[in-house]
């Protein structure tokens, strides 16, 4: 199995090739829109700020590269605000795969939303085998409004889209690759897609 890795101006990406590591499989972190089309399966995770990825996706063609994708995609983190239609972060059009808005966390002294906090009314794939509001791990000031894509919500502040699903792409607000055995788990589920 070819697990892509998508390379773009974001963070955190060493911890989610080392999970993936972890489950057996050598992923290949890249930003040829080839080897990402080849792949098997395709993640898209980080930390950063939207309009600046959104620009470095544009301007190597892979916004198109990534709409255009067939087989099991995951986004992480922004990976899930770039897949979402618009970003409050800085005003930014991200690729519209899921048709919902990301918001900033009204102010708060409790914002970013850091550390774990449990999902809820979880559904699909990516959770099977998971225990009833598991606990996974947060680091955003950013989230996803709830919608028909939502397979997965957290209150922190007010509800939100802790998962999102809508054919081949699956998205995820949360750290799989900071949640212990419960994020192995949603790694090891999407990987067997």
């Amino acid at each position: 199995m070819t697990v892509a890795v998508v390379r773009y101006n974001a963070g955190n990406i060493l911890s989610v090739l080392n999970a993936v590591k972890r489950l057996g499989v050598e992923p290949v972190l890249t930003d040829d829109p080839a080897a990402l089309r080849a792949a098997d399966r395709v993640i898209f995770p980080g930390q950063g700020e939207a309009r600046s990825a959104m620009r470095y996706l544009h301007e190597r063609g892979l916004d198109d590269v990534i709409r255009s994708l067939t087989q099991p995609v995951l986004g992480i983190c922004i990976g899930l605000h770039l897949l979402c239609r618009h970003s409050e972060e800085n005003d930014t059009p991200c690729l519209g795969l899921f048709d919902a808005r990301v918001r900033k966390f009204p102010p708060n002294e409790k914002v970013p939303h850091v550390g774990w906090n449990t999902i809820t009314n979880a559904s699909g794939p990516l959770f099977e085998g998971l225990p009833p509001e598991p606990y996974v791990y947060f680091l955003h000031s950013y989230f996803a409004e709830r919608g028909p894509y939502t397979t997965a919500v957290t209150d922190y502040i007010l509800p939100f889209s802790a998962a999102l699903h809508r054919d081949n792409f699956h998205a995820v607000q949360f750290h799989p690759e900071k949640s212990g055995s419960v994020g192995e788990t949603i790694l090891r589920n999407f990987l067997n897609l």
